[in-house]
């Protein structure tokens, strides 16, 4: 009897303890806490520099019009030069050949020509006196008219052999800078192959190789405010004033001519100069760099939709900026965007959206 008791009290304290675990409820899992930016799609225009050189609007490669050995040259690079002045000379011994030839025949032609009118002359006074024929005296005038015309060719030949002797010099068409040189002295030269390159005095270019796509849009008639790039103070105003059609297969970049107005001192041919201008806008999504991450292979971010469950939206970036990246396709105004604590999500998963400050990016 007297061990009863302790028996009963150990199973009461065994059931106290038993209804006090049943009564305990189990804690609740801790969600992920994130930084979120609600995005509003704005109008995105990259500035961009670009940097060229200034060129003739008008450039010329000079070359013989006929074939020879150079003998003499009187110009270099950089030489500015005057119209009519002689750069380079050929050798004229097998055209000057050619013109004392054409001379002979000229000289015999002519001998020629004497003889039959004077047999023509002839002809004429004894035909009506009946002392030659018909017959002879046509033979006589188709002769003169036949050595007339063997006159008037050689001439037109030695015409031909004098103006291919003045070919042998190479004379500048207009003022301007040689601005290349493609032929040395004693170098035999084919006609029309290019000896110098010209730029003309006159209109200036500055030109710059610009990557296809920043000229979406169609070229802007607003100034333009071209610098030297040694000396930014040196500056002028331009205009584009042309695009060429086809993208440079090495480069993948089109070539873009800027007219300058009132070119200034100090901006010669050659120099190099830069130029700002802004891309065309387009609709586009500004994000930090944090919210950037990819499915697979492509580039995506976290999008909370209902219940605070996130979801990956891949995207599609247009351009990357120091700290931000600007997202042209993939996104809609109003969306939620995980901007921090984005490591560990998975699709589906519920998060905690943090407080946001007033520009509207989660602290």
């Amino acid at each position: 009897m007297t061990m009863s008791r302790p028996l009963s009290i150990v199973c009461l304290g065994g059931w106290l303890v038993l209804t006090g675990c049943g009564e305990q409820k189990p804690a609740e899992a801790e969600l992920p806490r994130v930084g979120v930016q609600r995005v509003e799609p704005s109008d995105f225009a990259a500035s961009v520099t670009l940097t060229g050189d200034v060129q003739a609007r008008v450039q010329t490669d000079l070359s013989f019009r006929v074939g020879g050995k150079i003998v003499s040259r009187s110009v270099d690079v950089g030489d500015h030069i005057k119209a009519n002045q002689v750069l380079a000379r050929l050798d004229p011994k097998d055209l000057q050949t050619s013109v004392d030839s054409a001379k002979a025949e000229v000289f015999a032609e002519q001998a020629r020509v004497t003889q039959t009118a004077a047999a023509f002359v002839r002809q004429q006074k004894l035909l009506p006196k009946g002392y030659t024929s018909q017959s002879e005296y046509d033979s006589a005038e188709a002769a003169l008219r036949s050595s007339q015309s063997a006159l008037k060719a050689a001439q037109a030949q030695l015409a031909n052999a004098r103006e291919q002797l003045s070919y042998t010099a190479l004379v500048a068409e207009a003022d301007g800078v040689i601005t290349e040189r493609q032929a040395e002295v004693g170098q035999v030269v084919q006609a029309t192959v290019p000896i110098f390159s010209l730029a003309r005095d006159g209109d200036r270019d500055a030109v710059f190789n610009v990557y296809e796509s920043l000229l979406v849009a169609p070229p802007s008639e607003h100034a333009i405010t071209v610098r030297l790039v040694d000396n930014p103070k040196i500056q002028t105003l331009g205009y584009v004033r042309e695009i060429t059609p086809t993208v440079s297969a090495q480069s993948g970049t089109v070539q873009v001519k800027v007219a300058l107005k009132n070119v200034p001192a100090g901006m010669e041919l050659g120099s190099p100069v830069s130029a700002t201008a802004d891309a065309q806008g387009r609709p586009s999504i500004e994000l930090p760099w944090s919210a950037l991450t990819k499915d697979l292979h492509d580039p995506a971010v976290w999008v909370i939709g209902e219940g605070h469950k996130v979801s990956l939206q891949k995207v599609k970036v247009i351009r990357y900026l120091t700290g931000k990246v600007v997202v042209g396709e993939g996104l809609k105004g109003g969306e939620t965007v995980v901007v921090a604590g984005g490591q560990l999500l998975n699709p589906g998963m519920q998060v905690q959206v943090a407080p946001t400050t007033d520009s509207g990016v989660a602290q």
